[in-house]
């Protein structure tokens, strides 16, 4: 008997968040378009088991969001996937939700990715909570939409500037390409520093606002507890100093400094500290690329 060939691999990287895990891939199941499912199980706890179209990847340690999409993804890549759909362990996919992207990624050969309109979940009337990315003066990430009513979205893709890590689809040629995810970020722009990395060698993004994923915000990392202040602020200095114009970097920096008055005082010292020095580095990488 001839087996199918694995086209569409879906990316899920999970830490602790059991009950949203298993939403999420009950979702992917239930609603089909996926040929195979590929656990990423930074925490080690997750009790999802193997099957003929579910792979469980368990690394030694946690080296975070980045480090795990990137094994996951791989091991999407090993199996043939053409098209690799990474998604966070807080989403549930919807009905019709993958062949829109897939159609958007064969439409054009330099689109090296689409993401679906993230919806917020337990909004009534439902709302938006990403159609892409937006760099702010100050370098950080802002959710194109956010807060605006599904019903009013136009339905057309569009062009981005930036994809959300949240949930896209890739081109398999683009993750070769760009090697995926910057691991150094551990979490958080990531997925900004791929976006414009990718950018400068002539990548392009698309929304598919036909497709469309629920996501309960925050559920994924509320465990981090101050860690998230710390590595929200030191990869936004990191990514502006590496990917943005001078005057974003120096928005940027201004941020951090203003930042430091408020609490947690000693995280966003350590943040603009770590941030500044890490960016500089960034900076002279960005030079030697040039």
């Amino acid at each position: 008997m001839t087996r199918r060939p694995i086209e569409v691999v879906a990316v899920v990287v999970t830490y602790s968040a059991h009950v949203e895990l298993d939403r999420c891939l009950e979702s992917i199941e239930r609603h089909g378009g996926v040929d195979h499912v590929v656990v990423v199980d930074n925490g080690g706890t997750a009790t999802t088991t193997e099957t003929d179209r579910r792979s469980v990847l368990r690394p030694e340690h946690n080296a975070g969001f980045g480090a795990g999409a990137n094994a996951g993804m791989a091991a999407a890549r090993r199996l043939g996937a053409s098209t690799v759909v990474l998604l966070n362990d807080d989403v549930v996919v919807t009905e019709g939700w993958i062949e829109p992207l897939v159609d958007e990624l064969g439409a054009d050969q330099r689109v090296g990715a689409a993401q679906p309109m993230l919806v917020l979940a337990g909004t009534a009337p439902p709302t938006v909570n990403s159609l892409g990315v937006v760099i702010g003066r100050d370098g950080a990430g802002n959710d194109v939409g956010l807060g605006s009513p599904v019903e009013e979205v136009d339905p057309v893709p569009r062009d981005i500037d930036v994809f959300t890590g949240g949930a896209v689809a890739f081109r398999r040629e683009f993750l070769e390409d760009m090697r995926g995810f910057d691991e150094r970020y551990f979490l958080y722009y990531e997925d900004v520093d791929l976006a414009r990395r990718g950018a400068r060698s002539g990548w392009r993004y698309r929304c598919v606002p036909s497709s469309t994923v629920e996501h309960r915000k925050g559920a994924s990392t509320t465990v981090l507890g101050q860690r998230t202040a710390y590595l929200r602020e030191r990869n936004r200095l990191w990514s502006a100093f590496r990917n943005e114009p001078a005057r974003t970097v120096l928005g940027a920096v201004w941020l951090s400094i203003r930042r430091v008055r408020h609490r947690p005082y000693l995280v966003h010292v350590e943040a603009l500290v770590v941030g500044v020095a890490g960016g500089l580095w960034r900076l002279a990488w960005r030079l030697a690329d040039r």
